[in-house]
C-alpha cells in the first residue's frame, strides 16, 4: 500500500505540474526544501525537536506550545516546518527568537523524507492536529525517532474517509508513539484505528492557551489608530470567510444599514485564503460602500471607510479586541467552520452558521454555556436577512453582547492547561 501511495502521489504531482508552474509563487515556494534540501543546520550535539505545522492556523495554535517547550527544554534545539507559504511567513515572524530553523516540510516521498531526516536528525517529531503523512511517519518510525501527534483532532467526516483504508492507517499509526488529542471523542476515533489505549491521551486544545504577545498588542493599537476604531462606532468582524460567504455578509451589511435603529456599524472582512483577496475586493467594490484595504498605504479614507478588507497574514488575532461582534466563517457552507477560540479569548460576542462539524465538541460547549449564537439551517436566499437580523439584535442590546462575550471568555479560561499537559508528555521522550 505504501508503494501504491507513493505512485499515486507521483502521478498527482505530474498532472498538477502545469498548475504548479502557473502559480509558482504559491505552490513552488521553497521547492528545494520540499525536496529535502534543507538549509544547513547544526544541532551542536543537542537533542532536536521537529515541530510541524501546516499553515497559519496551526502555526498560531503552536505559539503557547513553542513558548513552553523553550521554557521546559532550554537545552534542546527546536526546528519548525510548515506546508504553506503563508504558514512559512508567519512562522518566521512569530518564532524568530525561538526556532533554530524554519523550513518547508518535504514532499511525502521516501527519498525526500529520508534526506530531510538526515539533515535534521530529530529526536522527536511533533505533528500538529491531523498531519498524517504516510512515508514521513513510517521512515521516522523506522529510524526510531519518537513521533507524537499534538493537539490532535479527527472529525467524524475525516474518520469516515479514513475507514476506506483502515489497514493502511493502522500500519501508519503503529509508528506513532503518542497521540495527544483535544477531546474524548477524538480519542475514540483514533482508537478505532487500533492505536493502543496507552498511546492516546486527552490533553485538551492548545488554542485555549493562546495569549497576546507585546507585538500583537502593539498591532491592535496600530489598527485602532489607523482605522479610528475607538468604539464610538460598532465594528463587525467577519473572520476566516470562504466563498460565497463574503457576498452574503455584504448583503446583510447593506440591509443593516438600511434598517438600522442604532449607530451604523463598520465591517471588517477577513477572507480565510490570501489568494481570494482580490476576488473579495471586487465584491466589496460592487456594493458601493466606501472601503479600504489594509495592504494599501495609510490614507484619510482609513478613518471613514465603511468596509475594511484585512488582506494581511497573521493579523486577525490582533483585530479581535476592537470588535463588537465577530462572525466566524466557513460555517455558512459545508466546509465545517473555523476557530471560535480566538475571539472567545478576547471576550467577544460570536456568531456562526450551522455548519461547524470541524469543531463539534467546542461549539457544543459554547452553546451549552450561552457563549455563542449559532444560526439555524437556512436556504441560501435566507442567509443575508437572518445575518442582518442577528447583527441588528446584538447591536441594539449592549447588555446581551457583553454577556455573550463574558460567557465566551469564561469558557476559554476554564479550558486552559493543554500546553502544560502536552509538554509534560513530550518530556518523557527524553527520559529514556
Amino acid at each position: 500500500m505504501f508503494l501504491l501511495y507513493s505512485f499515486l502521489l507521483t502521478i498527482a504531482f505530474v498532472l498538477l505540474s502545469p498548475l504548479l508552474i502557473l502559480r509558482s509563487g504559491k505552490y513552488l515556494a521553497g521547492f528545494r526544501q520540499r525536496l529535502g534540501f534543507i538549509p544547513k543546520f547544526d544541532s551542536e550535539d543537542r537533542p532536536v525537536i521537529w515541530l510541524h505545522c501546516v499553515s497559519v492556523g496551526e502555526t498560531q495554535a503552536a505559539r503557547p506550545l513553542v513558548t513552553e517547550l523553550k521554557k521546559e527544554l532550554p537545552d534542546h534545539k527546536l526546528v519548525i516546518s510548515t506546508t504553506t507559504r503563508t504558514g512559512q511567513k508567519l512562522a518566521k515572524e512569530v518564532f524568530a527568537d525561538e526556532a533554530d530553523l524554519v523550513f518547508y516540510f518535504p514532499y511525502d516521498w521516501r527519498n525526500t523524507v529520508r534526506r530531510s531526516l538526515r539533515r535534521i536528525k530529530p529526536k522527536v517529531v511533533l505533528l500538529m492536529e491531523t498531519e498524517i503523512w504516510f512515508n514521513f511517519i513510517r521512515e521516522a518510525g523506522k529510524q526510531e525517532i519518537k513521533i507524537a501527534i499534538v493537539n490532535g483532532r479527527l472529525s467524524e467526516r475525516s474518520a469516515a474517509r479514513y475507514k476506506w483504508i483502515t489497514n493502511t492507517f493502522r500500519r501508519v499509526f503503529h509508528y506513532v508513539d503518542l497521540a495527544m488529542v483535544q477531546t474524548a471523542a477524538d480519542a475514540k476515533r483514533f482508537l478505532a484505528f487500533a492505536i493502543r489505549g496507552t498511546k492516546v491521551r486527552v490533553t485538551g486544545n492548545l488554542k485555549f492557551d493562546q495569549e497576546f504577545s507585546p507585538a500583537e498588542t502593539a498591532l491592535t493599537d496600530e489598527l485602532k489608530t489607523r482605522f479610528d476604531l475607538t468604539g464610538d462606532v460598532p465594528l463587525i468582524i467577519a473572520a476566516s470567510t470562504h466563498s460565497p460567504e463574503e457576498k452574503w455578509i455584504l448583503e446583510a451589511f447593506g440591509k443593516l444599514w438600511k434598517e438600522s435603529q442604532t449607530a451604523l456599524p463598520r465591517l471588517m472582512l477577513v477572507p480565510r485564503h490570501p489568494e481570494r483577496f482580490a476576488e473579495v475586493a471586487a465584491s466589496i467594490k460592487e456594493t458601493g460602500f466606501s472601503w479600504v484595504r489594509r495592504s494599501e498605504k495609510p490614507s484619510a479614507r482609513d478613518k471613514t471607510s465603511e468596509v475594511i478588507l484585512l488582506d494581511s497574514i497573521g493579523e486577525l488575532r490582533a483585530a479581535y479586541p476592537l470588535a463588537d461582534i465577530v462572525f466566524v466563517g466557513g460555517s455558512l457552507i459545508t466546509h465545517g467552520g473555523q476557530n471560535v477560540l480566538e475571539p472567545a479569548g478576547s471576550g467577544k460576542a460570536i456568531v456562526t452558521g450551522i455548519h461547524t462539524m470541524n469543531f463539534t465538541a467546542i461549539i457544543d460547549e459554547f452553546l451549552s454555556k450561552d457563549a455563542l449564537i449559532q444560526l439555524p439551517q437556512l436556504k441560501e436566499t435566507e442567509i443575508p436577512a437572518q445575518l442582518a437580523q442577528t447583527f441588528s439584535t446584538l447591536l441594539q442590546n449592549h447588555k446581551r453582547r457583553l454577556q455573550l462575550g463574558e460567557n465566551a471568555l469564561n469558557v476559554a479560561e476554564a479550558n486552559r492547561g493543554a500546553t502544560k499537559k502536552t509538554v509534560a508528555s513530550i518530556k518523557t521522550f527524553f527520559e529514556t
